[in-house]
Protein backbone atom coordinates (compact mmCIF):
# COMPACT_ATOMS: atom_id res chain seq x y z
CA UNK A 1 0.00 0.00 0.00
CA UNK A 2 1.45 3.51 -0.53
CA UNK A 3 2.81 5.65 2.10
CA UNK A 4 -0.53 7.79 1.40
CA UNK A 5 -2.81 5.07 2.60
CA UNK A 6 -1.68 3.23 5.47
CA UNK A 7 -5.39 2.80 7.17
CA UNK A 8 -4.14 -1.24 6.80
CA UNK A 9 -1.41 -0.69 8.34
CA UNK A 10 -1.58 2.26 11.17
CA UNK A 11 1.54 3.79 11.75
CA UNK A 12 2.93 2.89 15.19
CA UNK A 13 3.36 6.27 17.41
CA UNK A 14 4.66 5.77 21.14
CA UNK A 15 4.60 8.58 23.31
CA UNK A 16 7.24 8.87 26.18
CA UNK A 17 6.18 11.16 29.16
CA UNK A 18 2.15 12.54 29.35
CA UNK A 19 2.41 16.29 30.45
CA UNK A 20 1.00 19.14 28.77
CA UNK A 21 2.85 18.73 25.79
CA UNK A 22 2.24 14.87 25.01
CA UNK A 23 -1.70 15.60 25.78
CA UNK A 24 -1.86 18.40 23.41
CA UNK A 25 0.29 15.70 20.67
CA UNK A 26 -2.05 12.97 21.15
CA UNK A 27 -5.27 14.74 20.83
CA UNK A 28 -3.63 16.13 17.61
CA UNK A 29 -3.11 12.79 16.62
CA UNK A 30 -6.70 11.56 17.67
CA UNK A 31 -8.22 11.76 14.06
CA UNK A 32 -5.60 10.00 13.03
CA UNK A 33 -6.28 6.78 15.07
CA UNK A 34 -10.03 7.41 14.20
CA UNK A 35 -9.15 7.22 10.43
CA UNK A 36 -6.90 3.81 11.33
CA UNK A 37 -3.65 5.82 10.39
CA UNK A 38 -1.91 5.98 13.06
CA UNK A 39 -2.14 3.52 16.54
CA UNK A 40 -0.75 5.89 19.60
CA UNK A 41 0.54 4.63 23.03
CA UNK A 42 1.22 7.00 25.71
CA UNK A 43 3.46 5.96 28.47
CA UNK A 44 3.18 8.44 32.11
CA UNK A 45 5.35 7.56 34.81
CA UNK A 46 2.59 9.50 37.12
CA UNK A 47 -0.48 8.09 38.16
CA UNK A 48 -2.47 10.47 37.00
CA UNK A 49 -3.36 11.64 33.36
CA UNK A 50 -1.70 14.59 32.09
CA UNK A 51 -2.65 18.06 34.00
CA UNK A 52 -1.74 21.43 33.89
CA UNK A 53 1.64 21.86 36.15
CA UNK A 54 1.84 25.82 35.55
CA UNK A 55 -1.43 25.79 38.19
CA UNK A 56 -0.02 22.86 40.93
CA UNK A 57 0.52 25.86 43.14
CA UNK A 58 -3.38 26.65 42.70
CA UNK A 59 -4.15 23.21 43.78
CA UNK A 60 -1.51 23.26 46.79
CA UNK A 61 -3.43 26.62 48.07
CA UNK A 62 -6.96 25.38 47.81
CA UNK A 63 -7.19 27.91 44.83
CA UNK A 64 -8.41 25.23 42.11
CA UNK A 65 -8.51 21.19 42.01
CA UNK A 66 -6.88 18.68 40.81
CA UNK A 67 -10.05 18.01 38.33
CA UNK A 68 -9.97 21.27 37.24
CA UNK A 69 -6.31 21.47 35.61
CA UNK A 70 -6.68 18.02 34.58
CA UNK A 71 -6.10 18.36 30.39
CA UNK A 72 -6.72 14.52 29.46
CA UNK A 73 -9.03 11.71 30.58
CA UNK A 74 -7.46 8.33 30.45
CA UNK A 75 -10.83 6.64 30.17
CA UNK A 76 -11.69 8.53 27.13
CA UNK A 77 -8.47 8.27 25.37
CA UNK A 78 -8.49 4.72 25.71
CA UNK A 79 -12.30 4.77 24.31
CA UNK A 80 -10.92 6.55 21.12
CA UNK A 81 -8.55 4.11 20.47
CA UNK A 82 -5.12 4.99 22.45
CA UNK A 83 -2.57 2.51 24.61
CA UNK A 84 -2.16 4.97 27.89
CA UNK A 85 0.14 3.09 30.59
CA UNK A 86 0.30 5.36 33.94
CA UNK A 87 2.16 4.60 36.54
CA UNK A 88 4.63 3.20 34.56
CA UNK A 89 8.16 4.18 32.90
CA UNK A 90 10.38 3.80 29.79
CA UNK A 91 13.28 2.11 30.69
CA UNK A 92 15.41 1.70 27.71
CA UNK A 93 14.85 2.70 24.04
CA UNK A 94 16.36 -0.08 21.78
CA UNK A 95 16.58 2.23 18.13
CA UNK A 96 18.36 -0.84 16.63
CA UNK A 97 15.35 -3.00 17.01
CA UNK A 98 12.67 -0.08 17.54
CA UNK A 99 11.28 -1.08 21.42
CA UNK A 100 10.95 0.75 24.26
CA UNK A 101 11.13 -1.40 27.27
CA UNK A 102 9.01 -0.49 30.12
CA UNK A 103 9.05 -0.74 33.78
CA UNK A 104 6.03 -3.12 33.90
CA UNK A 105 8.39 -5.47 32.06
CA UNK A 106 6.15 -4.80 28.33
CA UNK A 107 8.12 -3.65 25.34
CA UNK A 108 6.21 -1.48 23.25
CA UNK A 109 6.98 -1.39 19.50
CA UNK A 110 6.87 1.77 17.26
CA UNK A 111 7.93 3.31 14.07
CA UNK A 112 7.99 6.75 15.59
CA UNK A 113 8.86 7.37 19.13
CA UNK A 114 8.23 10.56 20.46
CA UNK A 115 10.09 12.43 24.00
CA UNK A 116 8.04 14.43 25.95
CA UNK A 117 9.54 13.67 29.42
CA UNK A 118 9.41 16.95 30.49
CA UNK A 119 11.85 18.59 32.92
CA UNK A 120 12.85 17.45 36.73
CA UNK A 121 13.12 19.80 39.32
CA UNK A 122 16.66 21.22 40.03
CA UNK A 123 17.58 20.52 43.68
CA UNK A 124 20.16 22.68 45.48
CA UNK A 125 23.07 21.23 47.04
CA UNK A 126 22.10 21.19 50.77
CA UNK A 127 22.94 19.37 54.10
CA UNK A 128 20.01 17.27 55.16
CA UNK A 129 18.83 16.88 51.16
CA UNK A 130 20.03 13.76 49.17
CA UNK A 131 21.52 15.88 46.12
CA UNK A 132 21.21 13.92 42.96
CA UNK A 133 22.21 15.55 39.94
CA UNK A 134 21.39 13.27 37.80
CA UNK A 135 18.36 11.50 38.76
CA UNK A 136 15.44 12.02 40.58
CA UNK A 137 15.12 13.64 43.91
CA UNK A 138 14.42 12.18 47.41
CA UNK A 139 13.99 14.78 49.52
CA UNK A 140 13.03 14.39 53.46
CA UNK A 141 9.44 15.01 54.90
CA UNK A 142 8.14 18.50 54.93
CA UNK A 143 10.25 19.38 51.24
CA UNK A 144 8.71 19.40 48.20
CA UNK A 145 9.75 21.18 44.86
CA UNK A 146 5.95 21.68 43.76
CA UNK A 147 5.82 20.35 40.39
CA UNK A 148 3.16 17.55 40.54
CA UNK A 149 0.01 16.75 42.47
CA UNK A 150 1.26 14.93 45.03
CA UNK A 151 3.56 17.80 45.78
CA UNK A 152 0.08 20.15 45.75
CA UNK A 153 -1.31 17.28 48.22
CA UNK A 154 1.26 18.03 50.51
CA UNK A 155 1.23 21.54 50.95
CA UNK A 156 -2.20 22.18 51.00
CA UNK A 157 -2.86 20.88 54.68
CA UNK A 158 0.17 23.12 55.71
CA UNK A 159 -1.55 26.03 54.13
CA UNK A 160 -5.45 25.04 55.26
CA UNK A 161 -3.71 24.99 58.60
CA UNK A 162 -2.09 28.83 58.82
CA UNK A 163 1.37 26.99 58.86
CA UNK A 164 4.81 28.26 57.76
CA UNK A 165 5.58 28.16 54.18
CA UNK A 166 9.43 28.58 53.13
CA UNK A 167 10.26 29.47 49.43
CA UNK A 168 13.62 28.97 48.26
CA UNK A 169 13.87 30.76 44.88
CA UNK A 170 13.20 34.41 43.26
CA UNK A 171 12.45 33.32 39.80
CA UNK A 172 8.97 33.88 38.57
CA UNK A 173 7.56 30.03 40.03
CA UNK A 174 9.02 31.32 43.38
CA UNK A 175 7.33 34.77 43.79
CA UNK A 176 4.08 33.53 42.31
CA UNK A 177 4.29 30.42 45.04
CA UNK A 178 5.40 32.78 47.86
CA UNK A 179 2.08 35.12 47.26
CA UNK A 180 0.09 32.47 46.66
CA UNK A 181 0.23 30.68 49.91
CA UNK A 182 0.27 34.24 51.61
CA UNK A 183 -3.34 34.85 49.91
CA UNK A 184 -4.68 31.74 51.17
CA UNK A 185 -3.95 32.67 55.03
CA UNK A 186 -0.53 31.00 55.61
CA UNK A 187 2.88 32.37 56.51
CA UNK A 188 4.91 33.01 53.77
CA UNK A 189 8.92 33.28 53.41
CA UNK A 190 10.83 33.77 49.85
CA UNK A 191 14.45 33.51 50.44
CA UNK A 192 16.67 34.21 47.06
CA UNK A 193 20.30 34.81 47.03
CA UNK A 194 19.87 38.06 44.43
CA UNK A 195 19.12 41.88 45.25
CA UNK A 196 16.06 41.05 44.06
CA UNK A 197 13.60 38.77 43.08
CA UNK A 198 12.92 37.75 39.58
CA UNK A 199 16.28 39.56 38.95
CA UNK A 200 16.62 37.44 35.33
CA UNK A 201 13.45 39.14 33.98
CA UNK A 202 13.71 42.59 35.21
CA UNK A 203 16.17 45.44 36.26
CA UNK A 204 17.18 46.72 39.54
CA UNK A 205 14.88 49.05 40.40
CA UNK A 206 11.86 47.39 39.14
CA UNK A 207 12.62 44.75 41.24
CA UNK A 208 13.32 46.63 44.64
CA UNK A 209 9.76 48.26 43.71
CA UNK A 210 8.76 44.41 43.31
CA UNK A 211 10.49 43.36 46.28
CA UNK A 212 8.34 46.09 48.25
CA UNK A 213 5.22 44.67 46.65
CA UNK A 214 5.62 41.43 48.10
CA UNK A 215 6.60 42.68 51.09
CA UNK A 216 3.28 45.07 50.59
CA UNK A 217 1.14 41.69 50.14
CA UNK A 218 2.47 40.12 53.63
CA UNK A 219 5.34 37.82 52.52
CA UNK A 220 8.21 37.75 54.35
CA UNK A 221 11.34 38.87 51.70
CA UNK A 222 14.72 37.65 52.54
CA UNK A 223 17.61 38.63 49.61
CA UNK A 224 21.02 37.76 49.54
CA UNK A 225 20.39 34.67 51.31
CA UNK A 226 22.55 32.05 50.58
CA UNK A 227 20.98 28.38 52.12
CA UNK A 228 23.48 25.65 53.40
CA UNK A 229 21.47 23.37 55.13
CA UNK A 230 18.05 22.41 56.02
CA UNK A 231 17.18 21.75 59.72
CA UNK A 232 15.37 18.88 60.76
CA UNK A 233 13.53 17.78 63.66
CA UNK A 234 11.96 13.73 63.94
CA UNK A 235 13.04 13.43 60.30
CA UNK A 236 11.01 16.04 59.24
CA UNK A 237 11.77 19.64 58.05
CA UNK A 238 11.72 22.71 60.59
CA UNK A 239 13.99 25.71 59.24
CA UNK A 240 16.60 26.53 56.49
CA UNK A 241 19.91 27.16 57.65
CA UNK A 242 21.25 30.15 55.98
CA UNK A 243 25.42 30.63 55.57
CA UNK A 244 25.25 33.28 58.31
CA UNK A 245 24.10 30.87 60.70
CA UNK A 246 20.34 32.53 60.99
CA UNK A 247 17.47 29.82 60.26
CA UNK A 248 14.40 30.76 58.76
CA UNK A 249 11.39 28.36 60.44
CA UNK A 250 9.20 26.87 58.54
CA UNK A 251 6.68 23.91 58.44
CA UNK A 252 7.31 23.04 54.69
CA UNK A 253 10.09 23.90 52.32
CA UNK A 254 9.03 24.75 48.53
CA UNK A 255 12.31 24.25 46.16
CA UNK A 256 11.95 26.82 43.33
CA UNK A 257 15.62 26.58 41.95
CA UNK A 258 14.80 25.69 38.06
CA UNK A 259 14.53 22.78 36.16
CA UNK A 260 16.78 20.24 34.43
CA UNK A 261 15.75 18.62 31.07
CA UNK A 262 15.11 14.70 31.27
CA UNK A 263 17.20 13.33 28.69
CA UNK A 264 18.77 10.61 30.13
CA UNK A 265 16.79 7.90 28.48
CA UNK A 266 17.27 9.65 25.15
CA UNK A 267 21.59 10.40 25.68
CA UNK A 268 21.04 6.58 26.77
CA UNK A 269 19.99 4.93 23.24
CA UNK A 270 22.68 7.12 21.38
CA UNK A 271 20.99 10.81 21.27
CA UNK A 272 22.40 13.98 22.07
CA UNK A 273 21.36 15.36 24.77
CA UNK A 274 23.46 18.18 26.44
CA UNK A 275 21.12 20.89 28.11
CA UNK A 276 18.14 18.74 26.46
CA UNK A 277 17.44 16.57 23.66
CA UNK A 278 18.78 17.75 20.86
CA UNK A 279 16.45 18.31 17.65
CA UNK A 280 16.59 20.32 14.13
CA UNK A 281 13.84 22.73 13.22
CA UNK A 282 11.46 20.02 12.42
CA UNK A 283 11.72 18.44 16.20
CA UNK A 284 14.35 15.24 15.14
CA UNK A 285 16.59 13.87 16.86
CA UNK A 286 17.44 11.53 14.47
CA UNK A 287 18.63 11.70 10.96
CA UNK A 288 15.75 8.63 10.25
CA UNK A 289 12.73 10.38 10.91
CA UNK A 290 11.61 8.31 13.39
CA UNK A 291 12.86 9.69 16.77
CA UNK A 292 11.58 13.53 17.89
CA UNK A 293 11.69 15.45 21.13
CA UNK A 294 8.84 18.33 22.56
CA UNK A 295 8.26 19.82 25.49
CA UNK A 296 10.59 20.69 28.13
CA UNK A 297 13.17 18.28 27.62
CA UNK A 298 13.55 19.22 23.71
CA UNK A 299 16.41 21.68 23.25
CA UNK A 300 15.40 22.94 19.31
CA UNK A 301 18.91 23.72 17.52
CA UNK A 302 20.77 23.71 20.86
CA UNK A 303 18.99 26.07 22.36
CA UNK A 304 17.79 24.92 26.15
CA UNK A 305 13.91 24.56 26.38
CA UNK A 306 12.29 27.64 27.85
CA UNK A 307 10.19 25.67 30.64
CA UNK A 308 7.00 27.59 29.26
CA UNK A 309 3.69 25.65 28.70
CA UNK A 310 2.69 27.70 25.48
CA UNK A 311 6.03 26.52 23.42
CA UNK A 312 5.44 23.37 24.21
CA UNK A 313 2.09 23.17 23.18
CA UNK A 314 3.29 24.93 19.87
CA UNK A 315 5.51 22.13 18.85
CA UNK A 316 2.86 19.75 19.77
CA UNK A 317 0.70 20.91 17.26
CA UNK A 318 3.31 21.52 14.75
CA UNK A 319 4.36 17.81 15.25
CA UNK A 320 1.12 16.00 14.72
CA UNK A 321 0.37 18.24 11.33
CA UNK A 322 4.40 16.74 10.10
CA UNK A 323 3.80 13.20 10.94
CA UNK A 324 0.24 13.72 9.53
CA UNK A 325 1.81 14.78 6.56
CA UNK A 326 5.21 13.05 6.54
CA UNK A 327 4.27 9.43 7.33
CA UNK A 328 7.09 6.95 6.91
CA UNK A 329 7.65 5.56 2.90
CA UNK A 330 7.77 1.78 2.24
CA UNK A 331 11.19 1.22 3.37
CA UNK A 332 11.37 4.61 5.85
CA UNK A 333 11.90 7.76 5.90
CA UNK A 334 9.40 10.39 5.82
CA UNK A 335 6.99 10.88 2.27
CA UNK A 336 5.61 14.03 1.99
CA UNK A 337 1.75 14.10 0.92
CA UNK A 338 1.36 17.60 -0.39
CA UNK A 339 -1.21 19.90 0.42
CA UNK A 340 -1.12 22.62 2.09
CA UNK A 341 0.41 21.12 5.39
CA UNK A 342 3.57 19.96 3.50
CA UNK A 343 6.15 22.47 2.37
CA UNK A 344 9.52 21.76 4.16
CA UNK A 345 8.84 24.90 6.49
CA UNK A 346 10.76 24.66 9.97
CA UNK A 347 9.22 25.07 13.30
CA UNK A 348 8.10 28.84 13.02
CA UNK A 349 10.71 30.60 15.67
CA UNK A 350 9.58 30.77 19.36
CA UNK A 351 8.06 34.02 20.02
CA UNK A 352 9.57 36.47 22.77
CA UNK A 353 8.65 35.19 26.21
CA UNK A 354 6.23 37.92 28.32
CA UNK A 355 5.98 37.17 32.04
CA UNK A 356 3.05 37.76 33.57
CA UNK A 357 2.72 37.34 37.39
CA UNK A 358 -0.33 35.99 38.48
CA UNK A 359 -1.88 36.96 41.78
CA UNK A 360 -4.64 39.08 43.01
CA UNK A 361 -2.26 41.42 44.84
CA UNK A 362 0.65 42.16 42.70
CA UNK A 363 0.86 43.21 39.05
CA UNK A 364 4.06 42.69 37.13
CA UNK A 365 4.86 42.10 33.20
CA UNK A 366 7.81 41.89 32.07
CA UNK A 367 9.53 40.96 28.93
CA UNK A 368 12.68 41.55 26.49
CA UNK A 369 15.89 42.97 27.58
CA UNK A 370 15.97 45.98 30.22
CA UNK A 371 19.14 46.11 30.85
CA UNK A 372 19.92 49.55 29.14
CA UNK A 373 19.97 52.58 31.41
CA UNK A 374 18.83 56.19 30.60
CA UNK A 375 22.42 57.28 30.06
CA UNK A 376 23.43 54.86 27.88
CA UNK A 377 25.31 55.73 24.22
CA UNK A 378 23.41 53.35 21.26
CA UNK A 379 20.32 53.30 19.87
CA UNK A 380 18.39 52.19 22.66
CA UNK A 381 15.80 54.62 23.88
CA UNK A 382 15.10 54.64 27.80
CA UNK A 383 12.09 55.91 29.44
CA UNK A 384 11.41 55.03 33.13
CA UNK A 385 8.31 56.34 35.13
CA UNK A 386 9.02 55.62 39.58
CA UNK A 387 6.79 55.99 42.31
CA UNK A 388 7.91 53.18 45.36
CA UNK A 389 6.07 54.40 47.75
CA UNK A 390 3.24 53.77 45.69
CA UNK A 391 4.17 50.52 44.36
CA UNK A 392 4.67 51.78 40.96
CA UNK A 393 7.16 50.94 38.39
CA UNK A 394 7.54 51.43 34.57
CA UNK A 395 10.39 50.66 31.96
CA UNK A 396 10.21 51.00 28.53
CA UNK A 397 12.89 50.19 25.97
CA UNK A 398 12.83 50.82 22.85
CA UNK A 399 15.14 50.76 19.37
CA UNK A 400 13.40 53.41 16.43
CA UNK A 401 10.45 53.70 17.94
CA UNK A 402 9.96 49.64 18.39
CA UNK A 403 9.58 48.26 21.81
CA UNK A 404 12.30 45.96 22.56
CA UNK A 405 11.89 45.62 26.60
CA UNK A 406 9.70 46.42 29.34
CA UNK A 407 8.65 45.94 32.78
CA UNK A 408 5.33 47.33 34.90
CA UNK A 409 5.35 47.23 38.47
CA UNK A 410 1.75 47.87 39.54
CA UNK A 411 0.45 49.40 36.37
CA UNK A 412 -1.77 47.32 34.80
CA UNK A 413 -3.14 48.71 32.58
CA UNK A 414 0.18 50.20 31.23
CA UNK A 415 1.47 46.78 31.37
CA UNK A 416 -1.48 45.26 29.47
CA UNK A 417 -0.94 47.91 26.33
CA UNK A 418 2.63 47.49 26.28
CA UNK A 419 1.89 43.41 26.17
CA UNK A 420 0.21 44.51 23.28
CA UNK A 421 3.03 46.64 21.66
CA UNK A 422 5.42 44.10 22.16
CA UNK A 423 3.79 41.07 20.66
CA UNK A 424 2.42 43.50 18.06
CA UNK A 425 6.32 45.31 17.10
CA UNK A 426 4.11 48.31 17.11
CA UNK A 427 5.68 51.43 17.68
CA UNK A 428 5.30 53.37 20.71
CA UNK A 429 3.59 57.09 20.92
CA UNK A 430 6.78 59.84 20.55
CA UNK A 431 5.53 60.92 24.33
CA UNK A 432 5.98 58.21 26.27
CA UNK A 433 4.19 59.51 29.11
CA UNK A 434 0.48 59.00 27.26
CA UNK A 435 1.75 55.32 28.12
CA UNK A 436 2.51 55.70 32.02
CA UNK A 437 -1.04 57.81 32.29
CA UNK A 438 -3.29 54.81 31.59
CA UNK A 439 -2.90 53.76 35.50
CA UNK A 440 -3.53 57.94 36.07
CA UNK A 441 -7.34 57.41 37.14
CA UNK A 442 -7.76 61.08 37.40
CA UNK A 443 -6.28 61.42 33.63
CA UNK A 444 -7.09 58.28 32.19
CA UNK A 445 -5.39 57.73 28.42
CA UNK A 446 -7.34 55.61 25.95
CA UNK A 447 -5.91 51.98 25.16
CA UNK A 448 -5.47 51.08 21.32
CA UNK A 449 -7.99 48.21 21.29
CA UNK A 450 -6.89 45.01 20.62
CA UNK A 451 -7.72 43.43 17.24
CA UNK A 452 -9.46 40.06 16.60
CA UNK A 453 -5.96 38.44 15.28
CA UNK A 454 -4.38 39.88 18.38
CA UNK A 455 -3.24 36.70 20.75
CA UNK A 456 -5.05 36.64 23.64
CA UNK A 457 -4.15 33.41 25.04
CA UNK A 458 0.01 33.15 24.34
CA UNK A 459 0.19 29.26 25.59
CA UNK A 460 -2.35 28.08 23.74
CA UNK A 461 -2.30 31.12 20.75
CA UNK A 462 -6.17 32.07 20.92
CA UNK A 463 -6.75 35.15 19.50
CA UNK A 464 -9.36 38.18 20.77
CA UNK A 465 -11.42 37.02 17.67
CA UNK A 466 -11.75 33.40 18.63
CA UNK A 467 -12.79 34.08 22.36
CA UNK A 468 -14.92 36.76 21.49
CA UNK A 469 -16.57 34.17 18.94
CA UNK A 470 -16.49 31.54 21.83
CA UNK A 471 -18.80 34.39 23.82
CA UNK A 472 -21.04 35.16 21.38
CA UNK A 473 -22.11 31.62 20.31
CA UNK A 474 -22.75 30.25 24.04
CA UNK A 475 -19.74 30.23 25.99
CA UNK A 476 -20.46 31.64 29.09
CA UNK A 477 -17.34 30.57 31.69
CA UNK A 478 -13.68 30.76 31.45
CA UNK A 479 -13.52 27.22 31.11
CA UNK A 480 -16.36 26.88 28.71
CA UNK A 481 -14.35 29.57 26.33
CA UNK A 482 -11.14 26.99 26.93
CA UNK A 483 -13.09 23.94 25.44
CA UNK A 484 -14.05 26.05 22.67
CA UNK A 485 -11.15 27.86 21.51
CA UNK A 486 -8.05 26.76 24.44
CA UNK A 487 -7.94 30.25 25.90
CA UNK A 488 -7.27 30.29 29.50
CA UNK A 489 -6.35 26.68 29.65
CA UNK A 490 -2.25 27.27 30.45
CA UNK A 491 -0.62 29.74 32.78
CA UNK A 492 -4.39 31.53 33.97
CA UNK A 493 -2.33 34.91 33.19
CA UNK A 494 -5.35 35.87 30.71
CA UNK A 495 -8.21 34.61 33.12
CA UNK A 496 -9.06 37.97 33.94
CA UNK A 497 -9.15 39.62 30.36
CA UNK A 498 -11.29 36.41 29.54
CA UNK A 499 -13.79 37.13 32.10
CA UNK A 500 -13.72 40.99 31.14
CA UNK A 501 -14.90 40.07 28.05
CA UNK A 502 -17.35 37.74 28.94
CA UNK A 503 -19.04 40.04 31.43
CA UNK A 504 -19.17 42.68 28.23
CA UNK A 505 -20.70 40.10 25.99
CA UNK A 506 -23.53 39.30 28.67
CA UNK A 507 -24.46 43.14 28.58
CA UNK A 508 -27.99 43.79 26.40
CA UNK A 509 -26.86 45.86 23.46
Amino acid sequence: MSASGRSACAERIVVLGFGPAAARLVEELLPRVASGHAAIAVVGAERHAAYNRVLVADVGTGRTTPTAVALADADELRAAGVDVRLGTTALRVDRARRRVALSDGAELPYDRLVFATGARPAVPVLRGVDFSPHGEPSLPEGVICLRDLDDAARLLPVVSAGGRVVVLGGGILGVEAALAVREHGASSTLVHHGDVPLARAVDHDGGRVLAGALRSAGVHVSPRSRAVAVRLEDGRFSGLVLDDGAVVPGDLLVLSVGVRPRGGLAEGCGLAADGGIRVDRRLRADTEDRVFAIGDCAAVEGRPPSGLIGPGWAQAAWLARYLATHPLGRFGGAVSTGGADDPDTALPPESPAVILLKSRGVDLAAAGDVSATPWDDGPQRVSVWADPRQGRYCKMVTVEGVLTGFVAVGMPRTAAELVLLFERGGELPADRSTLFRLDDDAQPAPAAPAGAHDVLCRCSGATHGEVAEAAATGSATVEEVGRACRAGTGCGGCRERIEAMLARAAVPA
